[in-house]
């Protein structure tokens, strides 16, 4: 018996930045299993903030 693989899904238009709204362009994934969607730029912005943390980073 195999156990399931939790996936989270691709981006799609319906994703929003949670800065500003804009489309979402990256996931990034906190260590505690939570997430931020960011347009790309705030993801730039955020993105080094976010590798300290840790932060898986998708895009």
């Amino acid at each position: 018996m195999t156990s399931p693989t939790l996936t989270r899904p691709e981006l799609t238009a319906a994703d929003r930045c949670d800065r500003c709204g804009a489309a979402a362009q990256v996931r990034a994934i906190l260590r505690n299993g939570g997430e931020l969607l960011f347009c790309g730029h705030h993801g730039r912005e955020y993105e080094s903030k976010l590798k300290e943390m840790d932060a898986d980073i998708q895009r």
